[in-house]
C-alpha cells in the first residue's frame, strides 16, 4: 500500500503546478511514482479528481472538494511537525524532574532560579524521592540518581562524582574519641543509612574496589541522610554519607571529617537519566548540561 500522506502531496501539489511531473519534481519522485500515487488515491476514494488530458490535468468536482480538505489536513500535519520540533530545538513547557531527597534540597533547587533566568519558558516540577521509581510508567522527563546503575532501559549521563565521608560532631568526638581504623568503628556509635547497601545500618563498606566490610552498630537507622547529619551534629554518634549531605556541616565546624585507615568506598556517580530517546527534548538536554557545567565549578 502506497503511503496515503503522500499521495496527498502529489495529488495537492499536480492540482497546483497543473501537472503530475511538476508534483514529481517537487517532491523528489519519478513521474511513473507520482502517477502510482494518485492512481492508488482514486482507486481507494472510488472517484475520479483529476480530468486528464495529455497537456494537463484539471479538476473534476469531487477533486475541487477533496483539494481543500487535502490542503487544510497538509497544513495541520506540518503545524504539528513544527511544534514537535519546537520542543527538539527550543527549550519550553514543563520538565518533570525526580531527584532523591537529600540531593535535591541541597544541591538542586539552589540552582533552578539561575537555571528559570536562563531558560524563562521551562517550567520545572521537581519530585523529591529516595525510592526507586518507574521514569516511564509516572512520566518524569529526567531523574537524578546517586551511584552505581542497574541494567536499565534509560539513557544515563554522568553528571559529577559521588564522594563519600565518615564524620562526628566534635562533642561526640571528645567524648568518645577519635577512631583511627575501621576496625576501631566497632566501639563507636554509629548511625546507619537504611535505603542502601553501601554504609548500610549494620555494614559500613570501605576500599576503592567496596571489598572491605565492616560491622557496626548504633542507636539510630534513618532513611534520609539529612536527618542522620542532624542527629550527628547533636552528637548522638558517627555517620558515613556522601560529600553533598555532610558538606555545609563540615564546612561549619559541626562535624568534623574523619581519617580512617581505609579509603572511603566507591560510592559511584551522579547521573542525569532520561527515556532512550534518539535526541531528547531540548528542556532536557539544557537541565543536563546546566546541572553538569554548575557542579564541574
Amino acid at each position: 500500500m502506497l503511503d496515503r500522506v503522500t499521495a496527498m502531496q502529489v495529488f495537492s501539489r499536480a492540482a497546483t503546478a497543473g501537472g503530475l511531473s511538476a508534483a514529481a519534481r517537487q517532491l523528489g519522485l519519478s513521474s511513473a511514482m507520482a502517477t502510482k500515487h494518485v492512481d492508488a488515491l482514486e482507486a481507494r476514494l472510488g472517484v475520479k479528481l483529476f480530468h486528464r488530458t495529455t497537456r494537463r490535468l484539471t479538476l473534476t468536482e469531487a477533486g475541487r472538494g477533496y483539494l481543500e480538505a487535502c490542503q487544510r489536513i497538509l497544513a495541520e500535519l506540518d503545524e504539528a511537525d513544527a511544534a514537535a520540533a519546537s520542543h527538539r530545538l527550543d527549550p519550553n513547557g514543563t520538565l518533570r524532574m525526580n531527584v532523591p531527597v537529600s540531593f535535591g534540597v541541597r544541591c538542586i533547587a539552589p540552582l533552578l532560579a539561575e537555571f528559570s533566568r536562563q531558560y524563562p519558558r521551562v517550567r520545572v516540577e521537581l519530585g523529591l524521592d529516595d525510592r526507586a521509581i518507574d521514569m516511564l510508567n509516572e512520566r518524569w522527563d529526567l531523574t537524578i540518581r546517586v551511584g552505581r546503575l542497574a541494567s536499565s532501559r534509560l539513557t544515563a549521563k554522568k553528571i559529577v562524582r559521588a564522594e563519600m565521608v565518615v564524620c562526628g560532631a566534635p562533642s561526640y568526638l571528645a567524648v568518645h574519641g577519635t577512631p583511627r581504623s575501621v576496625e576501631e568503628l566497632s566501639e563507636h556509635n554509629c548511625l546507619g543509612y537504611s535505603m542502601t547497601e553501601l554504609a548500610g545500618p549494620e555494614t559500613w563498606v570501605f576500599g576503592k574496589d567496596n571489598s572491605l566490610h565492616v560491622a557496626v552498630r548504633g542507636n539510630l537507622f534513618a532513611n534520609n541522610g539529612d536527618a542522620l547529619v542532624a542527629a550527628a551534629i547533636a552528637g548522638q554518634g558517627l555517620v558515613y554519607v556522601p560529600m553533598f549531605i555532610a558538606g555545609d556541616a563540615l564546612k561549619a565546624g559541626t562535624l568534623v571529617a574523619i581519617e580512617l585507615d581505609q579509603p572511603y568506598c566507591n560510592l559511584g556517580d551522579i547521573f542525569a537519566l532520561y527515556p532512550p530517546e534518539r535526541r531528547p527534548p531540548a528542556k532536557v538536554r539544557v537541565m543536563i548540561d546546566y546541572l553538569a557545567s554548575a557542579f564541574r565549578a
